[in-house]
């Protein structure tokens, strides 16, 4: 049996705080794999410079120079977390046999992708990295994020509870991935879309290793909005459903104030006209929006933008 060929994706945006930290773990892991014999030395950790400002790229460049497991690509503007992690899987996607995806910070524990493997080699086509738990979190990170979570399953979208990015994915699986064009991504809840066994590895998540998160909690709320409006349509039901009740009740209203005016009981008033104009205005207003962020969405994938655009290889360098 062939050993398979394995690729590490890992996205970096203005990492050259922590890179050096990092590369060497990242290094060390692929060459224990190869030692250890279960995947080939055809096996690379492959860079993604989502458009940095500072000197990622040049340490990127400077790595895949001093050893051949390194390589790199550099996107021509800065695209975003998901397209990043896109682009290096797309590009690795007829390199190698299967690809790990994973953080440049160090937080995600390298040591399970000794499990992950073992996965594949059992038959998993896609293996989850699941944290087995957030002790590490502060109260603030950790109510937001499990709320995170629960906010997408509620709404529909299929996703595997405490997973972020870092996965093991087959080519095979690959393949079938590059067909789905969603110009929106949101690739924890596309991935389960495309199918294939699957199983998770639970690991602890460590502290950043250095420099700063670039994902504070505007990003997790912009992230957990995207994830439900690209590939849930609940909330537009949910609308559905509220202007019924609305419409049942003002129905009912409408009855009341025809009762009482008939009755004589009629009070002539402005704060209760206010309040229902008020709320109905504040439903009506909510309702546009999610009907704005759909329509903007649809606008988006007309366009057929490319995700990502490709400005350097390291490859091409070396060669």
């Amino acid at each position: 049996m062939m050993k398979p060929v394995l690729y590490i994706v890992i996205p970096c945006y203005n990492e050259e705080e922590v890179l050096p930290i990092t590369e060497k773990i990242f290094l060390d892991k692929i060459e224990a794999l190869i030692k250890k014999g279960v995947i080939s030395d055809k096996s690379r950790v492959q860079f993604v410079n989502d458009g940095s400002k500072d000197k990622t790229w040049e340490i990127i460049r400077s790595l895949s120079e001093k050893n051949e497991h390194f390589t790199g690509i550099s996107l021509s503007r800065n695209r975003g977390h998901q397209n990043a992690v896109l682009a290096g899987l797309m590009e690795a996607k007829d390199k190698c046999d299967i690809t790990i995806s994973i953080d440049c910070d160090g937080q995600d524990d390298v040591n399970a992708m000794d499990q992950m493997i073992d996965e594949y080699l059992n038959g998993a086509e896609v293996v989850y990295g699941v944290r087995s738990s957030r002790e590490t979190d502060t109260f603030f990170k950790r109510t937001t994020a499990q709320g995170f979570y629960k906010l997408l399953k509620m709404m529909g979208v299929e996703v595997v509870y405490n997973s972020a990015d870092y996965r093991l994915i087959s080519s095979r699986v690959l393949q079938e991935f590059a067909k789905f064009k969603e110009v929106n991504l949101f690739l924890r809840g596309m991935v389960p879309l495309v199918g294939f066994k699957s199983t998770c590895v639970y690991y602890e998540r460590h502290e950043r290793l250095a420099g700063k998160s670039h994902y504070p909690i505007r990003k997790m709320l912009e992230l957990a909005f995207d994830g439900i409006t690209s590939l849930s349509v609940k909330p537009i039901r949910m609308i559905t459903s509220v202007g019924f009740i609305i419409a049942l009740i003002s129905f009912i209203g409408v009855i009341w104030t025809v009762i009482t005016a008939i009755t004589g009981n009629s009070v002539p008033g402005w704060a209760s006209t206010t309040s229902i104009i008020c709320f109905l205005s504040g439903i009506q207003l909510i309702a546009l929006g999610v009907l704005g962020e759909y329509i903007g969405k649809i606008y988006m994938e007309t366009k057929r933008r490319p995700r990502y655009i490709i400005s350097e290889r390291t490859e091409v360098e070396n060669d």
